[in-house]
């Protein structure tokens, strides 16, 4: 197969020969685009396109206030669910494996997605954490887990701690889907809408595993 660059340069070079700019324009503007980077990132996992877009020109200065709010939100949002998950390693509390597995995964997936969104603010030239003038801070989130809450979680210990720790990181959940619902309704950065589904499809999957659970 002739590669893009060397067949395009091939019918330049015929259409040069014949003398006719007309044909040349008209050639050259219905050959298909070259297959770019970015196109073969589109096929790889949500993950891996969402980290390799994150640095492009076109995707970084194409974003407004609600991906802005999405960012500044979900990275101390991500970053409570962490600790959440450090508590549960934490073999003191004997937490079940149940739990310590659950916890190990969500740290390993929401650790890369606070890197990945401080960078998306750094590129933007956004600051990193919210402006708390008119309400808007950690407690306004919704899911957010008071200070009264978290140590309470981890003051308790096996059984106890298993459901405290569930119940608590299904509301954490459900607070995450609902901020990433509202910037797929407003928000414009098409790195910040793929997070978005991203974050809802992994989160309620969690939900209905950590109900399940607690079904018995």
């Amino acid at each position: 197969m002739i590669a893009p660059s060397f067949a395009l340069a091939g019918v330049l070079g015929l259409a040069a020969c014949g003398g006719d700019d007309d044909t040349a324009d008209s050639v050259v503007e219905t050959l298909p685009p070259v297959a770019t980077s970015a196109d073969t990132v589109a096929t790889t996992s949500p993950g891996a396109e969402i980290t390799a877009a994150a640095g492009s020109q076109v995707s970084s200065a194409n974003f407004n206030d609600a991906d802005v709010a999405f960012a500044q939100g979900m990275i101390p949002h991500h970053e409570q669910a962490v600790e959440m998950a450090d508590i549960a390693l934490d073999p003191t509390v004997g937490a079940s494996d149940v739990v310590r597995d659950l916890a190990t995964r969500i740290k390993a997936a929401q650790d890369p997605e606070i890197e990945l969104m401080t960078g998306w603010l750094t590129t933007w030239g956004q600051p990193i954490t919210m402006d708390e003038n008119g309400g808007h801070d950690m407690s306004s989130m919704e899911g957010v887990m008071t200070a009264e809450e978290m140590d309470s979680l981890a003051a308790a210990t096996g059984a106890d701690f298993d459901q405290m720790w569930m119940e608590m990181m299904i509301r954490h959940h459900e607070g995450a889907i609902a901020m990433a619902e509202t910037v797929k309704a407003s928000g414009s950065n098409p790195d910040a809408l793929v997070l978005a589904d991203q974050i809802i499809g992994a989160q309620q999957a969690e939900i209905v595993e950590m109900q399940g659970f607690l079904a018995g």
